[in-house]
């Protein structure tokens, strides 16, 4: 499904989410494809580290890992092994938590020395000068699914999907060399986009769960390349970004 493109530059969030003018509270969803894809991974780690403390002086920060690479190896060998669903994505879980621990250890005391496993327990953590760091949390939710049932828990003011693609295109840009990058797009054509289904490993624009939590709360949800720290930098604050931004 395609859709038009909004003019190019940097795509700016639109304000006025109900929890603006306190303390923004910012969940980001970290692909396990940013967090392991063996290019240097201890180095970007610290430096994702060094911009997450600064902005944890004046937000709170939670940060969802996905399993990336690791998950998907568990996964399809589970698979071969005839194992459930349920218990794929338990050896997806467990990936997902241990991508979350390597971020705790580069974060150091700013982070909480336990790995929350439900959203409960990762509202209960946060707070101004803490980084909340999670992966998922039960079969069948998605770390983006989680990340936005965390969003909603805390009253998030935006979801920040840091993924190994810089936006959200019109086809697999991995795939169609044409693939054009959409700057903006509502909840409702994100939906429209991504249909439904859930299974282990599934990967995509954005989890379906997430996106109906997204569109029924309100909160904005920016895609963006998630190597790129400049990038992550804006879409924290609610900046203009290169990616793209989901509302409406």
């Amino acid at each position: 499904m395609f859709y038009h493109a909004a003019p190019a530059g940097r795509a700016r969030i639109i304000k006025g989410h109900p929890f603006a003018g306190r303390m923004e509270r910012v969940v980001i969803s970290l692909g396990g494809s940013i967090i392991n894809p063996e290019e240097r991974d201890g180095e970007f780690l610290n430096q994702l580290s060094s911009l997450l403390r600064k902005f944890a002086q004046d937000h709170e920060i939670y940060v969802v890992c996905g399993g990336g690479k690791i998950a998907r190896y568990y996964i399809n060998t589970g698979r071969e092994l005839n194992a459930s669903e349920d218990q794929l994505d338990e050896l997806g879980i467990g990936a997902t938590r241990l991508n979350a621990r390597l971020l705790q250890l580069a974060l150091g005391n700013v982070a909480e020395g336990t790995i929350p496993h439900t959203i409960e327990e990762a509202a209960e953590q946060g707070r101004k000068g803490i980084i909340v760091v999670m992966g998922g949390t039960t079969p069948g939710h998605t770390t983006d699914g989680v990340s936005a049932a965390l969003a909603e828990r805390v009253g998030a003011a935006r979801i920040v999907n840091a993924t190994a693609v810089d936006g959200v295109y019109s086809d697999d840009p991995w795939k169609v060399k044409d693939a054009k990058k959409i700057h903006h797009m509502t909840f409702q054509q994100l939906l429209d986009m991504l249909g439904d289904g859930h299974g282990a490993g599934r990967s995509g624009v954005f989890d379906p769960m997430g996106a109906d939590i997204a569109l029924r709360c309100r909160i904005p949800v920016l895609v963006i390349a998630g190597r790129d720290l400049e990038e992550m930098s804006q879409a924290i604050r609610g900046g203009p970004i290169k990616g793209t931004i989901i509302d409406g």
